[in-house]
């Protein structure tokens, strides 16, 4: 059993950047896949990142690759999720989650991971 707890949201001007941080409890947190998720108001949940404790591979979908980083210290527990060069569509509740099934290549897709966060806010203005 994983709980997980986000915080790092905020508001920020376009251009910015923030830091999300995750952080989780339960004894087994490194041998977990972490993603982080996020949903905007009327729109589905669309995958932001995720990382394998495994193999380190790391995923990203087109939007945010090159300005989203995903990392993880598995001695405090945390993932974490960089943002850089924030846009306004960014705007979304951002969600951490944890897959303990898929060990090598992470999963890109919500209903694959077991454990979720109740979610943080960023908001992003023009």
């Amino acid at each position: 059993q994983v709980q997980l707890v986000e915080s790092g949201g905020g508001l920020v001007q376009a251009g910015g950047s923030l830091r999300l941080s995750c952080a989780a409890s339960g004894r087994t947190f490194s041998t977990y896949t972490m993603g982080w998720f996020r949903q905007a108001p009327g729109k589905e949940r669309e995958f932001v990142a995720a990382i394998s404790w495994r193999t380190g591979i790391t995923r990203y979908p087109d939007p945010v690759k090159g300005r989203f980083f995903i990392s993880r210290d598995n001695a405090k527990n945390t993932v974490y999720l960089q943002m850089n060069s924030l846009k306004p569509e960014d705007t979304a509740v951002y969600y951490c989650a944890a897959d303990s099934r898929n060990l090598f290549r992470p999963p890109i897709v919500g209903d694959d991971y077991d454990y979720w966060g109740q979610g943080t806010q960023v908001t992003v203005s023009s």
